[in-house]
């Protein structure tokens, strides 16, 4: 049986991730940072809490990676871990820099010291490329430059590179996922398309009267999150370690968001959409759009859902939910659904 090391369990990605693996019949441990307020509702929801060796871990610190590495015993580390917001990057760059950043540099360090046999993936972000969406009139590949404009981009493109040189100088089987936005029901709140579908959901069912967003035209390249954890899995039982762009190499608007958003409910968003300044976000850029062809020609990897799919998926979900707390039920996901709430209060809303 192989065994799987997945940092940020907790999280979208790592949530649907473990669920993959164990269908495949891995063991699977999950990394966890310990709050005094633990975040399993994914988990829970997934219906896989109680089949995941949870390990409690500080990614910033090489002795409690070790340690991980050494009880876990893996033959693949996903390493999805971050700190995922750009403006918070800008409040704490230096916290930024050691989660995005030197963590990487931790799991590779403590493979090249204790096993280099064990294969590793990092959680590439195409706010890599930054300035470059502007000055290319076509789809972002692997060779496409980086320009990163915030310490998040920064942080992630120097895991990015120390993946790439630990590969070439030590022969380790390391390689990045360059990811696009990808979407689900498991999205947080704070990210816009989560913001939207959960918003429609209330408002299909009397608990909320309007949506506020910001910049409407901003297109981004959005795929099914479940479709790309297994694009991770496919990358790290390759013959050969390499870099690839996930994405669908399609562009849709926030605005396209909403009006199918509506569809789904069968009603105008006119009535009910608002715009708001204070979520425009700083340095945003109006298209962002991969090229995943070589995922496509060596991966054998495309998506299959739809924008149109994808966003029915979310707003059916966020209704199912919502009317399993109109009957009374234990709010069943969402944790932390208050705190994350509070976003909308600081004026934060995250399209990545």
């Amino acid at each position: 049986m192989k065994k799987a090391l997945v940092s940020g369990v907790t999280g979208q990605d790592g949530a649907y991730l473990s669920k993959y693996l164990l269908d495949k019949g891995y063991e699977v441990y999950g990394m966890y940072r310990r709050t005094s307020t633990p975040n399993f509702w994914r988990l829970d929801y997934l219906g896989i809490f109680d089949k995941i060796n949870i390990i409690s871990a500080d990614i910033t610190d090489f002795s409690s990676i070790l340690d991980a590495i050494k009880t876990s015993q893996p033959d693949e580390i996903y390493h999805l871990a971050a700190q995922s917001f750009v403006r918070a990057s800008f409040e704490s760059p230096i916290a930024t820099a050691n989660i995005d950043g030197i963590s990487t540099l931790n799991f590779l360090e403590a493979i090249r010291m204790y096993d280099e046999s064990i294969r590793f993936y990092f959680a590439g972000t195409s706010e890599m490329y930054g300035k470059s969406v502007q000055y290319q009139n076509k789809k972002l590949n692997e060779e496409s430059p980086f320009r990163p404009v915030s310490p998040y981009a920064a942080a992630k493109l120097y895991s990015y590179w120390v993946t790439k040189i630990y590969r070439d100088a030590y022969k380790l089987f390391s390689v990045s996922g360059i990811l696009f936005n990808h979407e689900s029901p498991l999205r947080g709140l704070e990210f816009v398309t989560r913001k939207i579908s959960n918003e429609v959901a209330r408002i299909q069912l009397g608990l909320s009267k309007e949506l506020r967003l910001g910049n409407m035209d901003s297109k981004r390249d959005w795929g099914y999150a479940p479709e790309y954890v297994e694009a991770m899995h496919t990358m790290l039982n390759s013959k050969n370690p390499k870099d690839y762009v996930l994405a669908t190499g399609e562009s849709h608007s926030v605005r396209e968001f909403v009006v199918e958003a509506f569809k789904v409910i069968g009603e105008n968003p006119g009535r009910y959409v608002k715009s708001d300044r204070t979520f425009l976000r700083h340095n945003d850029f109006d298209l962002v759009l991969g090229d995943p062809a070589n995922a496509r020609k060596e991966l054998g990897w495309k998506p299959k859902t739809s924008f149109k799919e994808l966003v029915k998926i979310m707003v059916k979900e966020d209704i199912k939910r919502w009317n399993l707390w109109q009957e009374g039920e234990r709010f069943p996901f969402d944790a932390p659904y208050y705190k994350e709430m509070d976003m909308k209060k600081k004026g934060r809303e995250i399209l990545e």
